[in-house]
């Protein structure tokens, strides 16, 4: 028997068709854990070995440098020889290795350089300035992000048409464009579309590597964009097979330009495609897979597919309902606590994922408060992001115009027209009169030692900063954290930008105003006046504690979108609430709504033997608090399957609020009246005009559904807490 033979036994039925299949295009559609990567790896050592195929006539592609390593690593243990030389790799990768090959049938040297997105926003900057364009309205960072977007679709500048995008637009992409290849150089998103490019418009090339290619493997399908499918489908001929590894139903990227229906538009463009399904899965018990099933199932447009496991049918899907997220927190850390100290569970073994990135902080402090060590897996600790740390900076200027330090950093954030050799004026006038670089920009003022226009912009600044210190000690500190990062034009900064992180960073700055708005300072009796410094202490403490190290013993702290592709014994799924998971952006829109769902089917299928998912009540969002609505996903779950675990006693979970209220307040019978009806509009301190849709409850339990206007869009609020007023 040969070594093959016995490899391929190791196989299910199912794995080894996808194997055995010959040369024929296929999908297979690899459900969360069936071993995908066993089944492209021995589907590559039986071309080899049984079909005496080159190694170097085969193509397998996919998405991570990671995957890619590990896929060589697998192929060299079953051939028994090194993969260099080999076609493996990603995308991006196997894309720049063609062009370096065939850069002068592009008019480029094959020593091009590929830009860096540092450099690519650096050139673009250049390029407005060089157009005397206003980076105020042509924001360098969005045209980043959309050049490479329009890339990613196939889009060259000239093929934009002008009836729909702005002239200014088309002709900063034209110019960028003509700066890159008078450098000779490429960006991140030019290698793909080149390379599609290549084939394209070179027929005698294409044809050449359609025969090179006898097979052409690509994993991770569901996430191709339009200028892979494009590329893929270039490749594609008579003579050649392609075998797609993919599940529709883990397609969570849309949001960078994957699309979902290339499965379906794969077997649509190709004259016949044989289709396997891998539903074994490996991973997790039966009512884990039964619970994913269930959840994804409510999917409109899915290939379909129903995962089951030899496993044990497993313990059943621990619930917990929270009052709000730190009594959430409170509970995660408490069992992660016992789970290690108790059962010996090690901390690795442990994950706890989130939707958003701004939940992390409550669940960083409860951790850190019961002396549970954790990583922030892929990202940054909450008081270490970028974001963050410039709100910070604003308020530290408001305690003290002399730290330089934040005074350099949101000098010219947003931007308002102050330049580097402006700063570096300052600086060396501050250094040779010994002065702060506060002080020694309003002398300079004063003296007029700067000139007209930068003078004016430093001037508001400091003007801003004084604005916002004059009310310092009229509010509360949630209230003037808030303050701060509308006035100082943070908030709308991100907001108006659309690079990828933006709603993300919205989201953690709110998330900050809760940190000011629930602060306690650790000693008693703190004047009010001071609280604003004890917390600017705390933030510092806070991101002094280094989270563990790459390969410590330590909890996986992650969003769901990170935990794709990784599995945990033990996990845990915070705020499980409509708004929240799914998002508010998408619970109106139908594929928006599908993709939220896929991402839960992805959470709910990293959990290996024991999943926890829990919900609040009462959420704090921009410092104002919010009645919650459990998930439509958990309710999706059948009950058969969930275990609801009980309320921690009312005394411990009193002192989890952090604003000295017992949350059993809010359910004394007060006998609250609504004083709004359906259909009156109403004006919200925050949210503006709106309508009122629906009333829920009654007593302190009344909830008003709203329809903002201005995109707000519909929202659930407390009576009591959401301070209407009738128009």
């Amino acid at each position: 028997m040969s070594e093959f033979i016995r490899n391929l036994q190791s196989l299910n039925a199912k794995q080894r068709e996808a194997v055995l299949i010959d040369q024929e295009n296929a999908l297979i559609l690899a459900g969360a854990g069936s071993g995908k990567t066993r089944v492209l790896t021995h589907r590559i050592a039986y071309l080899c070995q049984e079909k005496n195929i080159s190694p170097l006539n085969i193509l397998a592609v996919t998405f991570t440098n990671k995957a890619a390593r590990e896929m060589k690593e697998r192929i060299e243990n079953l051939l028994g020889f090194s993969t260099v030389g080999m076609w493996i790799g990603t995308f991006h990768g196997i894309a720049h290795r063609l062009l370096r090959q065939h850069a002068s049938e592009l008019g480029f040297d094959r020593r091009f350089k590929v830009l860096d997105q540092d450099d690519q926003l650096q050139i673009i900057k250049k390029v407005i300035h060089s157009l005397n364009l206003d980076e105020k309205f042509y924001p360098p960072k969005y045209l980043q992000s959309f050049i490479n977007g329009k890339k990613d679709e196939g889009i060259r500048a000239i093929d934009l048409p002008t009836e729909e995008f702005n002239n200014e637009i088309i002709k900063i992409y034209q110019v960028y464009e003509v700066r890159l290849r008078a450098n000779n150089a490429l960006d991140f998103a030019d290698l793909l579309l080149y390379a599609y490019e290549l084939f394209k418009e070179n027929m005698v090339l294409s044809q050449y590597y359609q025969r090179r290619f006898q097979h052409i493997l690509v994993d991770e399908f569901q996430d191709t964009n339009s200028v892979q499918y494009k590329w893929l489908m270039a490749l594609k001929s008579d003579t050649n097979s392609i075998m797609a590894v993919g599940d529709d139903d883990q397609s969570i990227y849309g949001w960078r330009g994957a699309r979902v229906e290339n499965i379906k538009h794969f077997i649509d463009d190709l004259a016949s495609v044989r289709i396997v399904r891998l539903e074994q899965n490996y991973r997790s018990t039966q009512i884990i897979l039964d619970a994913a099933n269930a959840v994804i199932a409510n999917n409109p447009k899915r290939m379909g597919k129903m995962l089951w496991s030899e496993k044990e049918k497993g313990e059943k899907i621990s619930v917990y309902e929270a009052f709000n997220e730190r009594d959430e927190a409170d509970y995660i850390s408490a069992k992660i606590y016992d789970l290690y100290h108790t059962h010996h569970v090690s901390l690795s073994d442990i994950s706890v994922l989130y939707r958003s990135n701004a939940q992390s902080r409550v669940l960083e402090e409860a951790l850190l408060k019961t002396g549970i060590a954790y990583r922030i897996y892929g990202g940054m600790r909450f008081f270490d992001r970028a974001e963050i740390k410039d709100a910070l900076a604003y308020m530290r200027l408001i305690a003290l115009r002399v730290d330089n330090l934040a005074f350099e950093r949101v000098i010219n954030l947003p931007a308002r027209g102050i330049g580097q050799k402006t700063i570096e004026s300052i600086r060396k006038y501050s250094t040779v009169h010994d002065l702060s670089l506060w002080h020694a920009s309003c002398e300079m003022i004063e003296r007029k030692l700067l000139p007209t226009r930068s003078a004016a912009s430093i001037q508001k600044f400091i003007d801003l900063i004084e604005d916002m210190a004059a009310v310092k000690n009229l509010m509360k500190l949630g209230a003037l954290m808030r303050h701060v990062i509308d006035f100082s034009g943070l908030m709308l900064m991100h907001e108006q930008s659309k690079a990828e992180k933006s709603q993300q960073k919205c989201e953690n700055l709110k998330e900050l105003v809760n940190a000011a708005a629930e602060f306690i300072p650790p000693i008693e009796d703190v004047a009010e006046e001071d609280l604003l410094v004890e917390f600017l202490n705390f933030a510092v403490l806070e991101s002094g504690e280094m989270q563990a190290a790459e390969h410590d013993d330590s909890v996986q702290m992650m969003t769901l979108h990170m935990a794709k592709g990784l599995e945990f014994p033990y996990v845990f799924i915070s705020g499980l609430e409509d708004g929240l998971f799914p998002s508010s952006r998408s619970v109106e829109v139908v594929d928006k709504l599908a993709e939220e769902r896929r991402l839960c089917y992805v959470g709910i299928t990293r959990a290996m033997r024991h999943l926890t998912l829990s919900y609040c009540k009462i959420r704090h969002q921009y410092g104002d608090m919010s009645y919650q609505i459990k998930s439509r996903f958990l309710q999706e779950i059948p009950k058969e399957y969930l275990q609801y675990v009980r309320n921690r006693k009312p005394e411990k979970l009193e002192k989890t609020m952090g604003f000295g209220i017992s949350p059993f307040d809010f359910v004394k019978e007060q006998n609250t009246e609504a004083e709004f009806k359906i259909g009156e509009f109403i004006n919200h301190t925050k949210f503006g005009i709106g309508v009122i849709l629906k009333l829920e409850g009654e007593g302190d339990n009344l909830c008003y559904h709203v329809d903002f206007k201005a995109g707000e869009g519909k929202k659930v609020l407390l009576a009591k807490m959401a301070k209407l007023m009738k128009l």
